[in-house]
């Protein structure tokens, strides 16, 4: 993969005037199932694995192209090496990595700043930290940075970097008590925040708990640095709703913050401002209805309406007319048109009487006026698995989304996105000096004459399953795009003018 562009933010300020153009000719996406090219791997196991089954998208070894860590369950965890080369068919080799069971799912992000990506690994047991050592190499890293993996089944993740701290915090998101006698139902496990202090980790328990499967640290809608829980109501059973921590007051939101306490089935949680009024909205997936709330400007959020077509409920193939089980959610242009795209992954918990048994994974395409259409049979992407954990990303450089997928109790899937006349892309990435060298927690905006796009840098979301890869644009036809940065701590950048596309754009501090 070509190397990326260097651009110093502070010296390159330009404008821009728009001349609207005519709607960018939409056609469906094409995938190609390259599932052979990966090694193989099954997430399995019993009723604690029965959740879970997320994976890490990450370049470990630094040429460009992502690797995959997937969760095994009972099974040993894997690390897959890409051997894709920029544009052509991906391809996938088995690296060798210390033997790890139990793992439910897995995030990278680099939480000692030294520019080498660690890996929080989530088990049913104790969860571990891997430094990144680089070349693709990790050491486990829980007594050296003074972390307490505890003995929990542990099942959601995100972290953030907060004003002041020499290293990010982390939330781990727990599920049923395991060794609550009275359980399982009414018996959800609590959650816990650690936050670096001189020599460590300390630990926080967060409670109520509802047996979280979903969380992301994020500014959202309030614009407020926050911490959102997606929760599990077949486990809670009554009293338990979404949550929304407030980091700086140290509480959950409630009805007098205007907090509304929806309910669901919550599995996966992906947010993204897909309308371009600069708010991020989330999606929540679940049993039954997917639920997608539109940002506003109060910072409160607002319940799409049916008539969107994001709500899934049922599966579109195959004849069950019974609810569908929502779990991994990724939003992700596809077609490069610049409109958000959605992968939702679907199936059965395992043998829910009340759910759909064939329940076939989603791609809603955005249509130009903001709706959605179910594409996955055309795209090839309509998987009958047991899907978990997924991701949207482009595995060869080729400025196209492809898609990845863990699967319960079979092998997992591999598409390449091979749409024909799909719009230009651009992949931008941010480094800055000192900690948080990612700069997690910033915003990027990409000004064309397309519109305006949005996307923060997080680490969280999704069920299970993380990823620290460049940030995607589809761009349409544009020939021009303007590119701002919001740094972490609120610093912004003028625009920068970006005229080569379908490269990975590096914006430095």
């Amino acid at each position: 993969m070509s190397r990326p562009v260097v651009l110093n933010a502070k010296a390159l300020i330009a404008c821009l005037s728009l001349v609207p153009l005519p709607l960018w000719a939409q056609s469906i996406p094409q995938f190609q199932n390259r599932s052979d090219a990966l090694p193989t791997h099954i997430y399995g196991g019993g009723w604690e694995h029965f959740v879970g089954g997320g994976l890490a998208v990450f370049d470990c070894n630094g040429d460009g192209m992502p690797e995959i860590f997937a969760a095994g369950g009972e099974n040993p965890a894997s690390l897959m090496l890409n051997r894709s080369f920029q544009g052509e068919d991906l391809s996938f080799e088995p690296r060798e990595i210390m033997e790890m069971t139990g793992v439910t799912g897995a995030y990278p992000l680099d939480i000692d700043s030294n520019g080498v990506t660690d890996l929080a690994v989530l088990r049913v047991g104790e969860n571990l930290l891997l430094r990144g050592l680089g070349d693709c190499a990790f050491e486990r890293a829980n007594e050296d940075w003074g972390f307490d993996g505890g003995d929990r089944w542990t099942t959601a993740f995100t972290a953030g970097w907060e004003a002041g701290a020499t290293r990010p915090t982390l939330f781990f998101g727990n599920y049923v008590d395991r060794d609550n006698p009275d359980g399982p139902f009414e018996a959800c496990d609590v959650n816990e925040l650690h936050r670096p202090v001189a020599g460590g980790y300390e630990k926080t328990v967060l409670e109520p708990g509802f047996c979280t499967l979903s969380a992301l640290i994020s500014k959202g809608a309030r614009g407020t640095q926050s911490l959102r829980l997606s929760n599990d109501r077949h486990y809670y059973v009554k009293g338990g709703y979404e949550q929304l921590y407030d980091l700086q007051e140290n509480r959950f939101l409630d009805d007098q913050d205007g907090w509304e306490k929806v309910s669901l089935w919550g599995m996966g949680i992906a947010e993204r401002d897909i309308d371009g009024d600069t708010i991020p909205d989330v999606m929540l997936t679940s049993m039954g209805d997917q639920l997608l709330q539109f940002g506003q400007d109060d910072g409160h959020y607002k319940a799409a309406p049916y008539e969107i077509g994001t709500y899934a409920h049922r599966p579109h193939l195959g004849g069950d007319g019974r609810p569908s089980t929502g779990w991994s959610a990724d939003w992700g242009d596809v077609d490069n048109d610049a409109r958000a795209d959605l992968f939702i992954a679907k199936g059965n918990v395992e043998q829910m009487p009340n759910n759909a048994a064939h329940d076939p994974n989603n791609l809603l395409q955005q249509k130009p006026d903001g709706t959605f259409r179910e594409v996955s049979i055309a795209a090839g992407v309509a998987s009958m698995e047991k899907s978990r954990g997924g991701h949207l990303v482009d595995l060869n450089g080729d400025g196209l989304l492809d898609l990845v997928v863990v699967n319960r109790q079979s092998a997992m899937e591999l598409y390449q996105n091979v749409t024909p006349n799909a719009g230009h892309s651009l992949a931008v990435s941010l480094r800055q000096p000192g900690l948080n060298p990612a700069a997690v927690g910033a915003t990027v905006e990409i000004l064309t004459n397309r519109g305006l796009q949005r996307q923060d840098v997080t680490v969280g979301g999704g069920h299970a399953s993380g990823k620290a890869v460049p940030l995607h644009f589809g761009l349409a036809d544009a020939e021009v795009a303007q590119v701002k940065v919001t740094w972490p701590d609120g610093e912004e950048t003028g625009w920068v003018e970006i005229t080569q596309f379908d490269r990975w754009v590096e914006l430095a501090r």
